[in-house]
């Protein structure tokens, strides 16, 4: 017993809570239900695992069905996963009619789903080609892949959410920097910092908070077609692997020196859902290791 006469026992119960055999879950997001889109691998599979590891029911929207229910299986809490295109309206609406249905109730989306490999709607629309040379299909592409998606999950979500519900976009550090490489990617992600701000204040009377979250560099699909692309570009980077051109990119651009990781959008997920973050809405949140304060990374030495 604690000075209080408690038992630890009790203590414990109230902090953790285990969901399946040999598995452990906090309860930050206990009765919440979480739909993240695009999270058959990658940075949505973080998302909705650091979701599932806060206590909250997953479901998992993605393309790739059989890879959705794949990553579903391996969560700690009851979770589900659908075949979806996040950029079709009667697809995402039946997806979250089924995730109520299901899992009881629709608290948090995260809108994931984007270019990010070969498997995705915009897969030919290339990254890193200028404005200028950029084609009409392409630009086309990336706005239908990246900011379609989040209009469409978000117009389907809505009606479901109630007060304390939340919207998590994941835009880009893209939207933040001009790019003559990246124009149609940027803007499109741009449009998802515009579109959270404008639902943050069209929902805040009704108690729904969002933000969007801005990655930098990490190393994913979509920043492997990146560096293929800069190989065949740059004669300078001709003997270089896909993973040195990264890693160079890293070092000329991130003050921190340091990648960013799916599990740190994870964890800020985590933390925009929860009351922690029950004051922040309407923000565009950067994890770049500081790519985005402008300039190059300076010397250790430098004072």
């Amino acid at each position: 017993m604690d000075e209080r006469g408690h038992s630890r026992r009790a203590k414990r119960k109230n902090t953790r809570i285990g969901i399946r055999k040999g598995t452990t879950v906090s309860l930050e997001l206990q009765n919440r239900v979480a739909l993240i889109t695009g999270a058959a691998r990658g940075i949505g599979a973080a998302i909705a695992q650091h979701l599932s590891d806060a206590g909250a029911k997953i479901a998992i929207a993605d393309l790739d069905g059989e890879g959705a229910k794949e990553t579903a299986k391996t969560l700690k809490t009851p979770a589900i996963g659908l075949s979806a295109d996040a950029s079709d309206e009667t697809a995402m609406h039946a997806a979250t009619d089924r995730v109520v249905t299901e899992l009881g109730s629709l608290d948090i989306l995260v809108n994931n789903a984007g270019i990010g490999g070969p498997d995705t709607n915009a897969a030919k629309a290339s990254l890193e080609i200028p404005l200028t040379e950029l084609s009409v299909d392409d630009w086309d592409a990336h706005l239908h892949t990246n900011l379609r998606t989040a209009f469409v999950s978000a117009r389907a979500a809505i009606p479901h959410l109630g007060r304390g519900s939340s919207i998590i976009n994941i835009a880009s550090i893209a939207a933040l920097m001009p790019s003559v490489s990246m124009p149609a990617y940027g803007a499109a992600k741009a449009g998802v910092i515009h579109l959270t701000r404008t639902l943050a204040s069209q929902l805040a009377g009704r108690g729904i908070r969002v933000n969007a979250i801005c990655p930098g560099y990490l190393w994913t699909r979509a920043w492997k077609m990146i560096a293929s692309q800069i190989k065949n570009n740059n004669p300078a980077y001709k003997e270089y692997t896909a993973r040195e051109i990264f890693e160079d990119v890293i070092r000329n651009s991130v003050p921190l020196g340091t990648e960013q990781t799916p599990e740190d959008v994870g964890h800020m997920v985590v933390f925009l859902a929860s009351d922690k973050g029950k004051n922040i809405t309407g923000q565009a949140l950067t994890i770049d290791g500081g790519a985005t304060l402008g300039g190059r990374k300076q010397r250790s030495d430098s004072p």
